[in-house]
């Protein structure tokens, strides 16, 4: 893609990561769109950039406000590079702690309201012969642990249907780019963003200590979220961008280490696995897709 002035969309550019993003794209030139639940926080990004940004109310979790979205973004600049599904939040609790309801809000944030929003930027961005999806996942969309299983639940279902995007996506010029961060010094583990359901005595063991760590964490953590912004919107200007890009040291060393287990352990199993094929496929690999 050439270095072009381009239009961006950006979900809970209010903080974090989608306010640092904001600001390198503002920064590179570009147009941006920034999808707020609370105008007054990105109020500053406007009056600085009167004609570069337009703000736009929007519940990241709402299906149904996409099409406007996408709509209002093209009505005001004329064409749309780059979704960027940032909106999100954690609830950390055990699978018997985190209600049924707090499971689904987690699900419309993470997984349904970035498929609408992205089904309904693919017409423009086919249209153009070029464009830019930006799912931003975590290291815990990779790996997860006791207590992140809400989270890593959304997070997962994400990259799987995001994979299967790109390649279908690949042939009219839109790209997909999956962004694994590790802890960024963001407001994720605030105590008013990051939830925490209620603990029962029977996993106070395996808990405890996640609860703590995830708690007091705040402020201390290692990743820097405007250096983070830069390299992603780099990429954005780029010619290339890869499928996933795990960031910061943990993530990379993390996912590094499971990615290593789990081919130890299909080696492990291996010759059961096999054996589960008819004798006469034995050894066969298929050359379908999965």
């Amino acid at each position: 893609m050439s270095r072009q002035t381009q239009t961006w969309i950006i979900t809970g550019a209010s903080k974090g990561f989608g306010r640092a993003l904001a600001e390198a794209a503002l920064a590179a030139g570009d147009d941006v769109v920034a999808a707020v639940r609370r105008p007054e926080s990105v109020a500053d990004l406007l009056q600085a950039h009167p004609d570069h940004l337009a703000i736009e109310i929007y519940d990241a979790s709402d299906s149904l406000l996409a099409a406007r979205l996408v709509s209002r973004t093209v009505d005001r600049f004329g064409r749309l590079d780059v979704v960027v599904n940032n909106a999100g939040r954690a609830i950390i609790g055990a699978a018997e702690e985190v209600s049924e309801g707090d499971l689904r809000a987690l699900m419309d944030l993470h997984l349904f309201g970035p498929v609408a929003l992205v089904r309904a930027a693919l017409p423009v961005m086919r249209g153009q012969g070029s464009g830019t999806i930006v799912q931003m996942s975590s290291q815990g969309g990779r790996i997860s642990f006791p207590g992140a299983g809400a989270y890593s639940a959304g997070k997962f279902a994400l990259e799987g249907w995001s994979e299967a995007l790109a390649g279908e996506v690949a042939p009219f010029g839109v790209r997909v780019m999956i962004v694994e961060p590790s802890r960024f010094r963001t407001s994720f583990n605030a105590p008013e963003v990051l939830g925490f359901a209620d603990a029962s005595s029977v996993y106070a063991g395996v808990l405890d200590a996640v609860r703590h760590d995830l708690a007091g964490i705040d402020g201390e953590q290692e990743g820097d979220p405007h250096r983070a912004a830069r390299i992603i919107t780099s990429l954005v200007h780029g010619t290339e961008v890869p499928l996933r890009l795990p960031l910061g040291s943990e993530a990379v060393e993390r996912i590094s280490a499971s990615h290593r287990r789990g081919l130890e352990e299909v080696a492990t199993w291996a010759e059961t696995a096999r054996s589960a094929d008819f004798p006469e496929f034995a050894g066969s690999v298929t050359t379908r897709p999965i």
